[in-house]
Parts: structure tokens; C-alpha cells; sequence
């Protein structure tokens, strides 16, 4: 019995070490959004909104003026602390269409200390409200990728972190350049995203069209990057 009564006293002390430790230990820190000096958006007709979890993020910035949209010539410029969606309400599409642009890191993890992706977004409607829906297609410069969209909740098409493929371009290594070129496509029934001329994700209307995700693939497309990222944006259109 004696054996017995110091087995058990000995789990008892040690379950109670280990949940001592357990909330001994630091939480893991968030991501946060450092302000950009100046920010705000200088290109005439542009608008923008910071995602949802951004303004609620602990220590993130949530206006929009915490990140920095120009406009020089035919190349747009972008400066994120907090993760931001930009548009022109201008830019409609519909029935098939393409929505392309190369996007620019100069310095891979300049402003992180783990990848961010950036990207172009279809489907935007409702934009600037808290019931906005959109469909985005961004990629790494760690050479993976995300298909994602608001409708208005958040949700994501191809997994949590996204997925690798050989299409999308590593930089070299931190600090260094790493260009990519992103293309949405709405076509028949099929909704895709190509990076460097390779189709990574091909989706159904019927599976991106429905409750909680986009009201339709007709609406506004423009451009997206998350938080702490920087970059150029060139040859941003749309093709019939």
C-alpha cells in the first residue's frame, strides 16, 4: 500500500509540475504591423480597407493610413503595416475575363522575419463595407501560395498555409529580388490563378459562388498585400 500511495503522490506532483510549467511558459507573440511613416493612398481614384482581423489584431495598427499606396507613372507602390486590399471602383469585370500584374519584392522579408504574400483579387463587391466579398490569389516569395477570398467572413480555398509549386519564383535568399506574375481567370464555369504562366488552382463557379463566399465573379478586381510587405505592382489589368 505504501508503494501504491508514493506511486500515485509521485503523478500528482509531477501533473502539477507540468501544469506550472505549462502556464509558466510565454505565449507565442503575434505578428504585428509596424505603422508606415506618411501612409495613405496617393494614386487619384484608388481606395482601399485593411482586412477584419487586422483592426482587431493586439498592437496592430487598423487604419488604413498605417500602410502606403502610390502611384508613379504605370507602376503602383506598396508600403503595409497592416494588411490591405486596394481598388479602383472604376475597374470592373465581368462574364470571362483575366486579371493580371507583376509584382516586385526587392527584398524578400524586408519588413518580416517570415514570408508574406501578395497578390490580385476578382470578384469584389460590396467593397469597403463590413459586408464585402472578394477572391484573392497571392503568392510567396518562398515559392508557395494562397487562394483565398472574404465573403464577408474570411475563408480560404486551398489549406491553411496554401500549398508549394514549382511555378513560383524563390527569392535567392533574405534581402533578395523575387518577382511574380499573378493572373486570376474567370472562364465558363471555371474560376483559376496562374503564376508564371503555369495554372496553380482551379476551382468551380459553383464551389467559390455560395454561402459565405462570393456573391458573384462579376465585381471589382484590384490588388492585395498583406501585412509588413513591400513591393512594386506593374502591368496591372485586365484582358478579355
Amino acid at each position: 500500500m505504501k508503494l501504491v500511495s508514493g506511486l500515485i503522490a509521485g503523478a500528482v506532483m509531477a501533473s502539477a509540475t507540468l501544469i506550472v510549467q505549462a502556464h509558466s511558459a510565454p505565449l507565442q507573440a503575434q505578428d504585428v504591423a509596424p505603422p508606415i511613416t506618411g501612409g495613405g493612398i496617393f494614386a487619384p481614384g484608388w481606395q482601399g480597407k485593411v482586412d477584419p482581423g487586422q483592426t482587431s489584431a493586439p498592437g496592430t495598427p487598423s487604419k488604413l493610413e498605417d500602410a502606403k499606396f502610390t502611384k508613379q507613372g504605370d507602376t503602383f507602390m506598396i508600403e503595409t503595416g497592416p494588411a490591405a486590399s486596394y481598388w479602383n471602383p472604376a475597374n470592373v469585370a465581368k462574364g470571362d475575363y483575366t486579371v493580371k500584374a507583376t509584382f516586385n519584392e526587392p527584398k524578400f522579408q524586408n519588413r518580416n522575419d517570415h514570408p508574406h504574400p501578395y497578390g490580385v483579387f476578382i470578384a469584389g463587391n460590396d467593397l469597403g463595407t463590413d459586408q464585402s466579398s472578394m477572391l484573392y490569389c497571392e503568392a510567396y516569395g518562398s515559392g508557395t501560395f494562397i487562394v483565398r477570398g472574404f465573403g464577408p467572413a474570411a475563408f480560404r480555398m486551398n489549406g491553411g498555409r496554401g500549398e508549394a509549386n514549382p511555378a513560383v519564383h524563390k527569392a535567392a535568399g533574405i534581402g533578395q529580388p523575387v518577382s511574380q506574375e499573378i493572373e486570376m481567370s474567370v472562364k465558363g464555369d471555371n474560376v483559376t490563378c496562374s503564376i508564371n504562366g503555369t495554372q496553380v488552382a482551379s476551382y468551380p463557379k459553383a464551389q467559390v459562388v455560395a454561402a459565405g463566399k462570393l456573391k458573384s465573379t462579376d465585381g471589382v478586381y484590384g490588388i492585395r498585400f498583406a501585412h509588413n510587405t513591400e513591393g512594386s505592382v506593374t502591368g496591372f489589368g485586365l484582358v478579355k
